[in-house]
C-alpha cells in the first residue's frame, strides 16, 4: 500500500528543523510521495531543497494569505523561478495559489484587488510553463472558477486543495480537469456535508492530502477547553496520511488499499510530473 499526500508544508515553523525527519516517519508508513507547495517568494528555495532531500517534489508560488506582505515584483521573481527551474523533474506545479475571501481583510479593497490580481497573473505564468496549479478555495470556489475560466476554459491539470464546496461546485471543477483534495476535515463528524461529498463523489476526481501542520484530523484536534487546561494542540504530518485514508475508506466503503491505490492514480493524473518520480 502506498500514499500520496498532495499537499504538505513540510518548511513550516512549527516543525522546526525536525521537516526530514518527520518525512522520513511517514515514509515508514508508505507515504511515498509528498507535494510540497510554496506560499511566497521567501521559501522557493526552502520547498526545493526539501523536495530533492526527500525524495519529494515541490511546487512555487503566491498564497493569497501572503499577498499583502509581497513586494510587487514578486510575480516577476516567480516567473524567473518557474524559468529558472523549468527542466527541474520535481517541481510538478505553480502553488498554492488562489482567493482567501474568509480572512476580513482579504475582503476588502485593495487587498480583494491584489489578491485577484496575484491569483490570474500566476494561472497565466501556469500556462506558460504547461505546469498544473494547487489551488486555494477557501470561501471563494465561484470566484477561483472565474478566474479559471477566465484565463482558459480547457486542458486544466491541478488539484481544488481542502475542497469544501458543493456538489454542483465539485462537479465545476471536475469538468475543467480538477481534483479535489480531501484531509483531516473529513474526519469530523460534525462535517456532514463534507463527508457525504467525500463519500459521494467520483472516486476518480478525489486526492489525499494532509495541508499538514495545518488541517489536523479529529485524533490530534484540541478544544479551547483541553488547550486551556494544558494539553497540546496537536501537529498535523504526512505520517496522518494512512489514518485519513481509512477514515475516507470508511465513509466510501471500500478497502484502504484500494483507496490509496486509485488516489494515488489520481494524484498522478492531476500533477503527471509525478508519474516519473515514482
Amino acid at each position: 500500500m502506498k500514499f500520496i499526500d498532495t499537499h504538505c508544508h513540510l518548511d513550516a515553523p512549527e516543525f522546526g528543523s525536525s521537516g526530514a525527519a518527520i518525512r522520513a516517519e511517514a515514509a515508514c508508513h508508505q507515504v511515498v510521495m509528498c507535494v510540497l507547495p510554496a506560499v511566497a517568494v521567501a521559501n522557493f528555495e526552502a520547498v526545493r531543497t526539501l523536495a530533492h532531500a526527500g525524495g519529494d517534489s515541490y511546487a512555487l508560488g503566491i498564497h493569497p494569505l501572503y499577498v499583502k506582505a509581497a513586494q510587487d515584483d514578486d510575480l516577476d521573481r516567480l516567473d524567473a523561478a518557474l524559468q529558472r527551474y523549468r527542466d527541474d523533474p520535481r517541481l510538478v506545479a505553480v502553488g498554492e495559489i488562489g482567493l482567501d475571501l474568509f480572512v476580513p481583510e482579504l475582503c476588502l479593497e485593495p487587498l480583494r484587488a491584489r489578491q485577484q490580481h496575484f491569483y490570474v497573473t500566476q494561472l497565466k505564468l501556469a500556462r506558460k510553463y504547461g505546469l498544473p496549479v494547487l489551488l486555494h478555495v477557501r470561501r471563494s470556489v465561484d470566484q477561483v472558477l472565474k478566474g479559471l475560466r477566465a484565463v482558459s476554459r480547457d486542458d486544466w491539470h491541478g488539484i481544488a486543495h481542502a475542497f469544501n464546496g458543493s456538489e454542483q461546485q465539485a462537479k465545476s471543477f471536475i469538468d475543467l480537469g480538477f481534483k479535489l483534495g480531501f484531509g483531516g476535515a473529513l474526519t469530523y463528524d460534525r462535517a456532514l456535508q463534507l463527508r457525504r461529498l467525500a463519500a459521494s463523489l467520483p472516486m476518480d476526481a478525489l486526492v489525499l492530502e494532509t495541508d499538514a501542520p495545518d488541517m489536523p484530523p479529529h485524533w490530534l484536534y484540541k478544544t479551547a477547553q483541553q488547550r486551556g487546561a494544558g494539553e497540546v494542540q496537536g501537529v498535523n504530518s504526512p505520517t496522518e496520511l494512512p489514518r485519513i485514508c481509512a477514515e475516507l475508506a470508511a465513509l466510501r466503503g471500500m478497502e484502504v488499499a484500494e483507496l490509496a491505490y486509485q488516489t494515488s492514480a489520481n494524484a498522478c493524473a492531476a500533477l503527471p510530473g509525478l508519474v516519473d518520480l515514482l
